[in-house]
């Protein structure tokens, strides 16, 4: 803690430059006097009528002036307010005593426990990914403690997967089994725009003290500016480098991207960016590969596993910020709302789910398992309709037949409840326990291999 606080001094500069504020306009607020000591991402301090403290930073420039957006409220704000520019790059200085605390996008705890303890190494928080040729492979498989995704949907360590769904799918309650069940060193979970009510829910309800002592929750509430929003998102991966460093595997939750997109989208528009697809401008699409690609193996030891949601709007799965995570992230989790309807949950559509770094996880019985399985969920996903009006005959096709057959026993196989754990291992055991009883008293595995 006394070398952190040198190196803060030996970084504070003997003078302060300062401008004035010349206009206000929405959420933008206009600076003259200081433009050419900033440059886009600059912060700003601004000292409001009633002296306080409002931070900034600096979106665009128009003309003489810079623009900037405040990370609070801008009550007490009017012209000829000061405008004191802050000298360094934004960065924090997590250590392990942040385990078990709630931040805020600023690093400041919430929870209520006092002061949190700074660590010696400063992070940037728009750090920048690791060199593609220095990182190493993803490692062995992790076990998310849901049955249906370490069978079907295997994740290793160092895979970033997107989980896509609709409001109201699961999405949030999957997260959770995902905090409180998974296998890794640390947990570091940001909660970007998220609803204020159930912030306290999943701390208590989903992680207990149990995972909350291995985790450290980054929350900014859908009532916070955009701004704010945002940095959640970067110091959810900030703090998840810092914890990959000292050569954890950080299982890095992220609920959700989308609106993480959405706050990029409002800075963007405010500054005076052209809306392009669908209203998000073009930074959202450059700044989301930056971000998702923090995440993955570190350069030596340490992984971080990203597993981020994607508010799928309108159910439309080839809308702009779903087709682009889509294309940067090493799989997706397809959560079905027709699935949902039907009661089962969580509501993964197995068939339209992938991870890129299936099939070489897996060994060739496993492999040959999950063919044979697929094929049965493939068949009766094709004859669905007819199956359920009755228009089906049994006995009209032999494949059809033995999918009916094992039909119950694989949505009670992928159904799994809130509370309930399952490991690698059960996972594939029960698979196999499934068709050892075939439609016609053969094992369709044996006989496939």
């Amino acid at each position: 803690m006394v070398y952190t606080l040198q190196a803060e001094i030996e970084r504070m500069q003997g003078w302060r430059y300062y401008g004035r504020v010349v206009g206000v306009q929405g959420l933008l607020v206009e600076v003259s006097g200081a433009q050419r000591s900033l440059s886009i991402g600059s912060r700003v301090n601004l000292l409001s009528r009633q002296d306080k403290v409002i931070p900034c930073e600096v979106v665009g420039f128009k003309s003489d002036s810079a623009l900037l957006m405040s990370y609070s409220m801008l009550e007490g704000v009017g012209v000829g307010c000061r405008a004191f520019v802050i000298g360094e790059t934004p960065v924090v200085h997590p250590s392990a005593q942040w385990l078990g605390r709630v931040v805020n996008a600023m690093g400041e705890p919430i929870d209520g426990k006092g002061p949190i303890k700074s660590g010696a190494e400063a992070y940037p928080l728009r750090a920048q990914p690791p060199a593609a040729h220095l990182r190493q492979r993803v490692g062995e498989k992790i076990d998310l403690g849901v049955r249906c995704l370490n069978t079907f949907v295997t994740c290793c360590k160092g895979q970033r997967m997107g989980i896509f769904a609709g409001s109201g799918v699961g999405k949030s309650i999957l997260l959770s089994m995902f905090a409180r069940y998974a296998r890794s060193d640390v947990s570091v979970i940001g909660l970007i725009g998220e609803r204020g009510r159930e912030v306290q829910e999943f701390i208590e309800d989903d992680l207990g003290e149990e995972g909350l002592a291995r985790s450290v929750l980054v929350v900014a509430t859908s009532d916070e500016t955009a701004l704010m929003r945002r940095q959640a998102a970067y110091m959810t991966l900030t703090i998840s480098e810092y914890f990959r460093d000292q050569g954890n595997d950080v299982l890095c939750l992220m609920d959700s991207v989308t609106r993480f997109a959405m706050a990029q989208r409002e800075i963007g528009l405010a500054g005076g960016e052209p809306p392009a697809s669908k209203g998000y401008t073009p930074t959202v699409f450059t700044e989301l590969p930056r971000l998702l690609e923090r995440a993955g193996p570190g350069i030596e030891k340490g992984t971080i596993t990203g597993l981020f949601t994607v508010l799928v709007e309108g159910d439309d799965h080839n809308e702009p910020i779903s087709d682009a995570v889509r294309g940067i992230l090493d799989g997706h989790i397809m959560l079905d709302r027709a699935i949902a309807e039907r009661g089962r949950f969580p509501a993964i559509n197995v068939l339209r789910s992938i991870s890129r770094t299936m099939p070489g996880c897996n060994s060739k019985e496993q492999n040959d398992l999950l063919v044979t399985i697929r094929k049965y969920l493939a068949d009766y996903n094709d004859m669905e309709e007819m199956i359920r009006l009755g228009a089906y005959r049994p006995g009209a096709n032999q494949e059809v037949d033995a999918a009916i057959h094992y039909h119950p026993a694989l949505e009670e196989f992928m159904a799994q409840k809130k509370t309930e754990r399952s490991t690698l291992t059960e996972g594939y055991a029960q698979l196999e326990q499934i068709l050892q009883n075939g439609p016609f008293g053969e094992n369709p595995v044996n006989e496939n291999s």
